[in-house]
């Protein structure tokens, strides 16, 4: 068998897939959507949520449901790219497939394995923040301690098989999903109307503004790509995945943001921070209802790494296997379908970062990094719109759009942060820096780097 490059995967109908490929899948409809909902029900809406609140005041239901469109139409180009380009590397392949080799696909490459880094370690501190509220006693070692915790354990899920981190991803995202449906129904009847009217809304830009700074809450459903090549009847399966995952999660974030603004006065959900969410259920649940949100947010993070966690490793193995990481990442024995070295150095480098960042700025930095990433698969999507029966229509829209809700982010995040901004642009400056420095001392060549993953055509030979 030889390697191939992205552009050479053919193009297989149903029939084919389940031919060559039925023994190999294990994940069902509801693991992948499981996957989804579990990469973007975490740390994002949670640990940001009172940011929110900041910006958009009675208007952050508002909020969250325009952060929810750029989702639901950059899902659609995920949808379309995913089934035509199964392959473990998800977004790495759709822009290496639309751009070619060259230091755009190879930059874009890496910082989305950065951002990936950048998002557990996110989910990993709102982890901590929440599982601190269980205890009378705080100290660092006990929040550093809560957010080893909570990496290390997805890390051992994920090193068993990729069908174990689909089972556990839905008995996890059905319980978090069922404790937070409860918080919503039973604070239904305590919402003060008055709270959500437009009086007590912020301005249009500051309410735009910050459903892009929780953009990153919306983050995890196109992990549901990278586990493509796991996943039963994909041409069906794939695009439901994705459409249920996303729909469902803007449903329940606009509820949350009801219950939560029209429960609680904006001045202790400010003074709570946070921890927002939980407070939210107290009117309704009392203590309880506090408990209840505090594991549900447990729950949340906790799943969303475990997701992240399965993304990212096949992630750094297949960026290795184009070239652009050390092949120290490509663990060609992967036992169990699972990327052990990728698994190893996702969870060490994440552990690094998640004990070293200041939460509000890498929220920020997170929406950004994703915003722009997903940017470039719409219009990846939109340059082989013809490849994968795409509407060219919905793709400028979806690109436009996602465009200016970088733009908008940029500059809200410039005025009122500036420290945000920089620290993203030097992620963008060291991806392309380490992209040309690598390729020229390492690989040895920039362009046409050489391809050494096993393709789905290698598979089926």
């Amino acid at each position: 068998m030889r390697g191939c490059s992205v552009s050479e995967i053919p193009q297989r109908s149903e029939d084919n897939w389940k031919g060559d490929f039925q023994m190999k899948r294990s994940i069902s409809l509801l693991g992948a959507v499981s996957i989804g909902i579990g990469g973007m029900v975490g740390g994002g809406i949670f640990a940001v949520l009172g940011e929110a609140v900041s910006l958009a005041h009675g208007a952050t239901a508002v909020a969250f449901f325009i952060a929810g469109i750029v989702a639901i139409l950059t899902a659609y180009s995920y949808a379309k790219l995913s089934i035509v380009y199964q392959s473990e590397g998800g977004t790495v392949t759709f822009i290496d497939k639309a751009f070619g080799d060259n230091i755009l696909s190879g930059s874009v490459n890496l910082m989305l394995w950065l951002s990936y880094l950048v998002t557990i370690s996110l989910y990993a501190t709102a982890f901590a923040y929440y599982g601190e509220t269980f205890f009378t006693h705080k100290s660092i070692w006990l929040h550093h301690g809560l957010i080893v915790f909570s990496i290390l354990l997805p890390a051992v899920i994920n090193l068993v098989s990729a069908s174990f981190v689909g089972k556990s991803e839905t008995v996890i995202v059905v319980i978090k999903v069922s404790l937070l449906i409860l918080v919503i129904v039973a604070g239904a009847s305590y919402v003060d109307s008055s709270r959500l009217s437009p009086t007590h809304w912020g301005s249009s830009f500051s309410i735009v503004a910050a459903g892009m700074i929780i953009f990153v809450a919306y983050e995890g459903f196109e992990l549901i790509a990278n586990a493509a090549e796991d996943i039963k009847a994909p041409l069906k399966n794939l695009p439901r995945a994705f459409y249920i995952s996303v729909t469902t999660v803007i449903i329940l974030y606009v509820l949350i943001s009801i219950i939560t603004v029209g429960n609680v006065p904006e001045n202790e959900l400010l003074k709570a921070k946070d921890y927002a969410l939980a407070i939210a259920a107290k009117p309704s649940l009392g203590q309880t209802g506090f408990i209840l949100v505090a594991s549900a947010a447990l729950l949340s993070t906790f799943s969303a790494i475990n997701a992240t966690l399965y993304g990212n490793a096949r992630l750094g193995y297949i960026i290795a296997k184009y070239g652009n990481l050390p092949r120290v990442l490509m663990d060609e024995s992967k036992s169990e379908d699972v990327p052990f070295m990728g698994v190893v150095y996702t969870t060490l480098f994440s552990l690094l970062l998640a004990n070293s960042i200041d939460l509000t700025q890498i929220a920020i930095i997170g929406s950004a990094g994703f915003l722009l990433i997903f940017f470039i698969v719409n219009l990846s999507a939109y340059k082989l719109k013809s490849e994968i029966n795409a509407n060219k229509y919905i793709l400028i829209f979806s690109s436009v759009f996602t465009l200016l809700a970088l733009l908008t982010l940029l500059f809200h995040t410039y005025t009122s942060n500036p420290k945000a901004v920089i620290i993203f642009l030097s992620f963008i400056i060291v991806s392309a820096l380490f992209e040309l420095v690598y390729g020229r001392y390492f690989r040895k060549q920039i362009f046409n780097r050489k391809y050494g993953k096993k393709s789905v055509k290698d598979s089926i030979n």
